[in-house]
Parts: structure tokens; sequence; C-alpha cells
């Protein structure tokens, strides 16, 4: 039903920037709340940042000035503008993204997950 399309991430130095985006492809849907969640070696899964339909924001401290969220809803997709770039910041992202369907029941989807590398 909804397919999340990745793109993005890589190896960069620390200081520097990546974009990441995700595109929600599909039909029968809204969608409620799209985000980014990590997830480094050894540590679990935490969201990063998430933008809702309203366009309300939440970010995760250790992003907060240096990371912008932003969507577009009439494309369903959704960026993460990473700036300053540490290496505390190296890990999985993985697009996850609610929706509503026709039938107002609620899912989650996930992304497979693009690598962040940040390393001299």
């Amino acid at each position: 039903q909804v397919q999340l399309v990745e793109s993005g991430g890589g190896l960069v130095q620390p200081g520097g920037s990546l974009r990441l985006s995700c595109a929600a492809d599909g039909s029968g849907f809204s969608i409620n709340t799209m985000g980014w969640y990590r997830q480094a070696p050894g540590k679990q899964r935490e969201l990063v940042a998430a933008v809702t339909s309203e366009g309300n924001t939440n970010y995760a401290v250790s992003v907060k000035g240096r990371f912008t969220i932003s969507r577009d809803n009439a494309g369903n997709t959704v960026s993460l503008q990473m700036n300053s770039l540490k290496p505390e910041d190296t890990a999985i992202y993985y697009c996850k993204v609610e929706i509503r369907t026709t039938t107002w029941v609620r899912l989650q989807y996930w992304g497979q997950g693009t690598q962040v590398t940040v390393s001299s």
C-alpha cells in the first residue's frame, strides 16, 4: 500500500552537511506523521525528528539547532537537513510514516534505512 523511497546519506567529515529525503508513494491513504529515526551500533533506535500533518515538529535534544525537518504534503515527502554533523550522528537513519487509510485505520511503515557516517 505504501512504499517509502529514501535518498541521501553517505560519508561526511565532521562539521559537514547531508540532506535525507523520504517519499511515501501509494494511494488510498493520508499521512498523519512523517519522521526520521536512527540506530547506532550497540544502541536502540531513537527518534531524530518528526513532523505532523499540521506542520508541528519535534526534535531530539541532541540535534536541536543542527537538524531541520520539513514536509511537502503535496509530494508526500519529508526531508531532513543535517548540518554541523558530529561523529555521534553516525547511524543508520530510517524514515517512518504513520498513515490513515480510507477506513481510518492507522498504520506505520518503515524505510529500509540509509547509512550516515561522520568521520574524518
